[in-house]
């Protein structure tokens, strides 16, 4: 929550702060302006428009928070939302329960879409000459209509069934059902992929697109950041946010993996290299583990010097971990390890799992699906 964010204040105990992307939006936003000829001043009012809808939004949820008997920790300010965190694991445990999280999630599209219709009624009241249909909806030279349409595309956007809007938080089973469904797998699997990056990216890429051909700057823009949401939740969970439900190595390494044996031949490495998608090998002498060596490393070799034995270009610096070990503890050993980035996963002197970078990001994919479902499936 706090990289790349800065406090503005704490409220009723509550810690405020502002993503940096918020700050980029208004350079963007200065900057498109100039390029369409909008007074400099109008395109700042415009940015503090959104954020002030933004705000709005987010009181609502904290209000609401506080009805439920959650007890906030922070709230991250986003140019689409915002993000919540918790005070106690019981808190965060009881907004995961599906009753109050549907709840929560109506809270912020019907206030902003609520808050949107209101200013609607006000400005057709105090100026009723003012034409709110008319194209462009969000411009500097605009900004009575801009403030109604910036809050009704913030309560419309956040309806999209897309981690972390609150439409996916609504429609969690529905939009799981749908994806394991179309794979022809149960919907508790775990391999839907209906909240990974898939699904994400193309909704992102689909109001990019919109933006671009309707002429709007600022849809283009939230397109950009539904995909900045969406990674900041898949790291929340990589990082063990969810104080709830830690990530353990046992969760993510894998278990079906191929081992070499240090007195392997290249040429007999390169053939069992062939039939696996696995990148790094652990090597072994009698069972016990003494190096590793990577696929690239094989072929470097064999084409550099000949076939000669796996012991001479193997890497003999690793940095082993247990499975119970935290993944948030353990993250910064694994992006700085040795050993042609393999980390061996330990139970005493026998090797049970494998993390590598490339698995790793997979793994937690396929984690935070399960989860997500698994969740579901207590309603």
């Amino acid at each position: 929550m706090r990289g790349w964010s800065f406090p503005v204040g704490r409220f009723f105990g509550v810690e405020v702060r502002i993503h940096a992307f918020f700050l980029l939006l208004l350079v963007v936003a200065i900057g498109f302006g100039s390029v369409a000829g909008a007074v400099g001043g109008r395109t700042v009012t415009l940015w503090f428009l959104l954020f002030f809808a933004v705000v709005v939004r987010q009181s609502a949820q904290a209000l609401a928070a506080i009805w439920f008997d959650l007890d906030l920790r922070g709230i991250l300010l986003l140019p689409t939302g915002g993000l919540m965190t918790y005070a106690t694991p019981e808190a965060t445990k009881r907004a995961a329960e599906p009753a109050i999280e549907r709840r929560m999630a109506l809270v912020g599209p019907l206030t902003s879409i609520g808050f949107g219709l209101f200013l609607a009624a006000v400005v057709l009241t105090a100026a009723p000459g003012i034409n709110l249909l008319e194209k462009p909806w969000i411009a500097p030279a605009h900004l009575l209509r801009a403030m109604v349409w910036l809050n009704l595309l913030l309560g419309i956007l956040n309806l999209l069934p897309v981690f972390p809007l609150d439409g996916a938080h609504l429609f969690r089973r529905a939009v799981a059902g749908t994806a394991a469904e179309g794979k022809g797998e149960p919907e508790a699997t775990g391999s839907a992929a209906g909240f990974g990056g898939g699904p994400s990216h193309w909704i992102a890429l689909a109001l990019v697109i919109a933006g671009l051909l309707l002429g709007n700057m600022w849809l283009t823009i939230m397109g950009a950041f539904v995909l900045l949401g969406a990674q900041m939740e898949r790291r929340s969970a990589i990082t063990g946010n969810d104080s709830s439900d830690p990530v353990l190595m046992r969760d993510v390494m894998l278990t079906q993996f191929s081992t070499l044996s240090a007195s392997d031949t290249l040429e007999d490495a390169l053939q069992r290299a062939i039939h696996t998608l696995q990148d790094v090998f652990p090597v072994v002498r009698g069972g016990n583990l003494v190096g590793a060596v990577s696929r690239q490393n094989i072929v470097e070799a064999l084409a550099t010097s000949g076939n000669s034995y796996v012991q001479g270009v193997m890497t003999r610096s690793l940095q082993t971990v247990l499975p119970d070990d935290s993944l948030v503890k353990t993250l910064p050993r694994i992006r700085g390890a040795q050993g042609e980035h393999l980390v061996p996963v330990m139970e005493g002197e026998r090797i049970v799992g494998i993390i590598t970078p490339q698995n790793l990001s997979q793994s937690m994919d396929l984690l935070i699906q399960s989860r997500r479902l698994r969740r579901t499936e207590d309603e």
